[in-house]
């Protein structure tokens, strides 16, 4: 159990915070990104070029904001959860008419120091929204039908939004976090499985409107082989890299996969991939323990809560951050069609690591006003 203060969190003084924090989450959090750095180094091919640059000061401007953010009452974000989730909504609209188009999507917002991605963020905020939602709501009220309702537009919204970008991959991810919040609220189990069911069912129909590269994409997972040097070159070239890695890898810098050049998208979706190559089955698995004890220390953190909005923002996002694990790293190993999914910090991309920094800025926030209640 945590240790805490007899004064109220609204009394802390600035130190008595920082003594609050979760310092086993924070040293995971630090050694994900030393690792994520050490990483991108190798990517750029041993030099400190364009990406390793631009992801160490994103890291240590994002590490700062997180910190800055877990000083801030919990209270705050509570308040927040509508607006916060209106204005993502505001700039996915903006984005729409007015966003960067790069590789046939239009995803991003230049504001000059980032280009932006709206998407990205309402991973977050949504499971913010949700779970601002819940907070008050009557055990009896939860499996109401203006409820579920309700959630589902809340979710849907911004979901439709994004596959019009086109980005069905993070639609998709919105809608997990989204569902993850409705299970830890409650909701009863037989509506998630009715869903599942009537999924499967209209899969024939929703791969009719599919987009075409979006079916290329599925053939691929099933028969990559099919096209071995097309649209199965990067599945086939990743798991030659994560096999050829074997037990302890071929060691830092000496990627042939990556260094030679086979691997496409090695510092974004397949940077696992990299990484396999490189410190093997052995890094590989000291990889998934930090994630492992991140994972558990936000769960612990939101059991640990007094407050009930604290302890489903720490849930569903926990519950999210295992998802987008599983996915990117079953994606490269072939176990699952190529959606786009980063790896949390440890992939390139601004926007990525800015939702997830302030994901873990609310956690620690729980964490250091843990004892703080919510009317």
């Amino acid at each position: 159990m945590y240790q805490h203060t007899r004064l109220t969190n609204n009394n802390f003084t600035f130190f008595q915070k920082f003594r609050n924090f979760d310092y086993i989450l924070l040293f995971c959090i630090l050694l994900l990104g030393f690792i994520s750095l050490a990483t991108m180094y190798s990517t750029d091919g041993g030099k400190i070029l364009f990406h390793t640059k631009s992801h160490f000061i994103k890291m240590v401007i994002f590490t700062l904001m997180m910190l800055i953010i877990s000083f801030i009452n919990i209270k705050f974000w509570f308040s927040i959860g509508y607006l916060s989730y209106f204005v993502i909504v505001g700039l996915l609209v903006w984005t729409y008419f007015f966003g960067i188009t790069s590789s046939g999507s239009q995803r991003w917002m230049n504001l000059y120091f980032i280009n932006l991605q709206p998407s990205e963020l309402m991973k977050v905020f949504i499971i913010l929204c949700l779970a601002k939602y819940f907070h008050r709501m009557k055990l009896e009220n939860v499996n109401s039908i203006y409820t579920i309702l309700t959630s589902l537009i809340v979710i849907l919204l911004p979901m439709g939004l994004v596959i019009v970008q086109p980005d069905l991959g993070t639609s998709l991810l919105i809608a997990v976090s989204g569902i993850a919040v409705l299970w830890f609220a409650g909701i009863n189990h037989k509506y998630f499985i009715y869903t599942m069911l009537g999924f499967i069912i209209s899969l024939p129909f929703v791969i009719a409107f599919l987009k075409p590269y979006q079916k290329l994409r599925v053939l691929t997972f099933l028969n990559p082989d099919k096209d071995p040097l097309g649209a199965g070159y990067q599945i086939i070239q990743s798991k030659i890299a994560v096999g050829s890695g074997g037990i302890f890898g071929k060691g830092f810098l000496k990627g042939t996969q990556s260094y030679l050049e086979f691997l496409p998208e090695k510092h974004t979706d397949f940077i696992f991939t990299l990484f396999s190559e490189e410190f093997g089955f052995v890094g590989s698995v000291f990889l998934l323990l930090i994630y492992i004890i991140i994972i558990y220390r936000i769960i612990a953190i939101g059991a640990n809560s007094r407050s009930y909005f604290a302890k489903i923002f720490c849930y569903g996002f926990g519950f999210a951050i295992f998802i987008f694990i599983t996915i990117n790293m079953s994606m490269v190993l072939g176990l699952l069609p190529i959606v786009g999914s980063p790896l949390p910090i440890m992939s390139y991309g601004g926007s990525s690591m800015l939702a997830t920094m302030i994901g873990f800025g609310i956690v620690m926030s729980a964490r250091v006003h843990s004892q703080q209640l919510i009317a």
